[in-house]
């Protein structure tokens, strides 16, 4: 790709390793784990090898723990409609953070339809969980909590352990969607006591189309789709051996690279925080310090996030983002942005940028420069 790439929580590249150890699972590597003869053997063990290296990722118990999906959304739905419906004598009550991803919050939601209630604890105006209100809202017949590790939005790093403290004294299980973090946050679920964690390959530079849920050894949960027997009967059909083994070897590589990519980035996205701070009525959304390393969001104020991504692509050849890739098409304000307590004028000027490692710091004075034309060009141009 041409210019400058500033998406990477959306979508990241491949890594050339991870594509040439996944590359013979397309052509000669193309066996059916289930199946007995030498091919289908080679399949299953090479899906076992991944399954071992995402489990070595988050510290899991054994990589029997470790549920493959077809992504991160699937692992969400799996996660908490697996584990309401299959735990419901313990209680009918969720609760999640109102700044969780649209792939946990709208499974709860739906979850309503079959007799729960969901309640959604509120953040402080950086984006961090208010611990004193989930103390009050949390309560024995709570059935599933879902704090998300970090906000792909706005960068904000949740502080997990409290959360599990919090969770196991007073309710039951702690659901914790880690596919912005995991690879740039040292996870540890037997450290944090969590009980289901989701994550998703490309966040890794690993193939699109590829995810995996961990489930606490003992905890029981039941399919939301039906079919064959595969990944323990949880999430059945044929495994894409490709993606999983290029899942796997991201996995790999975040475990003995990750910290120190963070530290390369975390220099780069504070000096970009910076600049682009200079600009005129320009606000950093998120966290200033508890935040992801390789993560920087702003707002402005009198334009429109929309426009600030179509101009910075059309005229500067430079991708951002303006929210959750998931949501931009429907041009509402970020759920996010209003929970932290910003008017829906102010939440629709934001932009967000995530780096990767094709980005370095000799790219940041035409990133700041290029921010500081859009947005003066946007202003002159705009009725506010």
């Amino acid at each position: 790709m041409s210019g400058i790439y500033l998406d990477h929580q959306a979508a990241s590249p491949v890594d050339s390793r991870v594509a040439e150890f996944a590359g013979p699972f397309l052509s000669s590597g193309f066996g059916n784990p289930s199946s007995l003869y030498s091919s289908g053997l080679a399949a299953r063990a090479a899906l076992e090898e991944a399954r071992a290296k995402v489990a070595d990722l988050i510290n899991a118990e054994s990589p029997e723990s470790i549920v493959f999906t077809a992504g991160s959304t699937e692992a969400n739905n799996l996660a908490i409609r697996g584990t309401a419906l299959r735990n419901a004598a313990r209680g009918k009550k969720l609760l999640a953070s109102q700044i969780e991803h649209i792939s946990v919050l709208n499974p709860h939601k739906d979850l309503k339809k079959a007799g729960f209630e969901l309640d959604l604890v509120p953040v402080d105006s950086t984006g961090i969980i208010d611990l004193s209100a989930l103390e009050r809202m949390i309560g024995k017949e709570t059935v599933l909590t879902s704090v998300m590790y970090a906000n792909s939005e706005i960068g904000t790093i949740e502080p997990i352990k409290e959360v599990s403290a919090l969770v196991h004294e007073k309710g039951n299980f702690l659901h914790v969607d880690a596919a912005a973090a995991a690879g740039k946050v040292r996870i540890d679920v037997q450290k944090d006591n969590i009980d289901l964690l989701t994550i998703s390959s490309n966040d890794l530079c690993g193939p699109q189309g590829a995810g995996a849920l961990y489930v606490k050894p003992g905890l029981r949960i039941q399919p939301v789709a039906f079919g064959g027997g595969q990944e323990k009967g949880l999430r059945p059909g044929t495994e894409n051996l490709y993606a999983l083994a290029g899942f796997g070897e991201a996995a790999r590589l975040a475990r003995l690279e990750g910290a120190g990519e963070s530290e390369r980035l975390k220099a780069i996205r504070d000096a970009l925080i910076g600049e682009i701070l200079k600009i005129d009525e320009a606000y950093l959304t998120g966290h200033p310090a508890k935040r992801l390393a390789n993560h920087a969001s702003f707002r402005f104020s009198r334009i429109e996030g929309e426009s600030i991504l179509l101009t910075m692509d059309a005229m500067f050849d430079i991708q951002v983002s303006t929210g959750s890739a998931c949501s931009s098409r429907t041009l509402e304000p970020s759920h996010v942005l209003l929970a932290i307590g910003l008017k829906h004028e102010q939440a629709h000027g934001s932009m967000i940028m995530t780096l990767g490692r094709s980005n370095n710091s000799d790219q940041i004075p035409a990133i700041a420069s290029a921010t500081k034309k859009t947005v003066e060009r946007l202003r002159a141009l705009s009725p506010l």
